[in-house]
């Protein structure tokens, strides 16, 4: 059934709304895929926080028109997914990995603010850590010399401890 002017605007609207707070968008050939699965897919990705849907490939190329994602444009053939997230790599991590499970679901193409991906390029950032992970990992290198200082300090006092003990144990056995 198709949409009046009005819903594609509303369409369109909400599609722009998205990409303007995203950082990254995948598209994905979904042809042959049944709704089971597709539900499973939309919510995996509603838990990853990834925005999920299918349009029309002519309003899509309206939604990120006029914005870092323009160079996308070309790539939107054929039936599409479209994964659009705030993470820069949650929506790649998402499509891939559902991908590898279910072959009817065809990475076409990604895109970063002002960078376009092929379908390998997609694959190559699902690998890379999320965000999370980066910024703990961050943290335990910034915490680790700080935690080594405070051992090496609370060393002086202990080995003087048992020093002290040693001592008093070969008096009390003289």
């Amino acid at each position: 059934m198709s949409l009046n002017r009005q819903e594609k605007a509303i369409v369109i609207e909400e599609v722009t709304t998205q990409v303007a707070a995203a950082q990254s968008i995948v598209v994905a050939e979904y042809r042959g895929l049944d709704v089971a699965s597709v539900t499973v897919l939309r919510k995996t990705a509603r838990e990853s926080g990834v925005y999920l849907r299918v349009l029309k490939n002519s309003l899509a190329r309206r939604a990120i028109s006029g914005t870092p994602f323009e160079g996308l444009s070309d790539k939107l053939t054929g039936p599409l997914i479209y994964g659009i997230s705030v993470d820069p790599v949650a929506a790649a991590k998402v499509l891939s990995a559902f991908s590898k499970t279910n072959d009817k679901l065809v990475i076409k193409a990604g895109a970063l603010p002002n960078s376009v991906f092929d379908a390998e390029g997609v694959k190559a950032l699902a690998t890379m850590p999320s965000r999370e992970e980066l910024l703990s990992k961050l943290l335990g290198t910034m915490q680790a010399p700080i935690a080594t200082f405070v051992r090496t300090l609370n060393e002086i006092p202990t080995k003087f401890v048992r020093g002290l003990a040693a001592v008093r144990d070969q008096k009390e056995a003289a």
